[in-house]
């Protein structure tokens, strides 16, 4: 009986173990992604890694000055994010956020200090009346 239970105390044990581990970890991830409003990205233009995540032809339409394109549906996305350099935040956006929503989970795991989502994409920029170029 005694070594019945002590292995229900060990199973207790280890199950939330397993369980505060994955907790701080997804913690973690979140602490690296944040969402970033138009202005506070026009204050950070210059020397920053800034990823537009549209396709070619939205990026012709217009794209935010500084930025170099990655486009979110090629198969080849990941490895080329992969690439980037992993000693500086990393700032992306999308036409509206939502590409960009889905790729900063994603980026958030790969090993950059923070990566800066910009909310509502270029179109809550171009709302905002921010330069674009074309």
């Amino acid at each position: 009986m005694k070594t019945f239970t002590f292995k229900i105390v060990m199973l207790l044990v280890l199950s939330t173990s397993f369980i505060s581990c994955a907790q701080s970890s997804s913690a973690k991830k979140s602490d690296v992604v944040s969402l970033i409003t138009p202005q506070e990205l026009q204050n950070k233009l210059g020397d920053i890694q800034l990823i537009d995540i549209r396709t070619p032809q939205e990026f012709a339409d217009g794209y935010i000055e500084g930025a170099r394109l990655i486009d979110y549906y090629n198969a080849d996305f990941m490895e080329k994010m992969s690439k980037l350099d992993k000693n500086k935040d990393l700032y992306i956006y999308c036409r509206s956020g939502n590409r960009s929503g889905t790729a900063s989970k994603k980026l958030g795991s790969m090993g950059f200090p923070k990566v800066y989502d910009l909310a509502g994409g270029i179109i809550q920029w171009n709302r905002n009346n921010m330069k674009i170029v074309k």
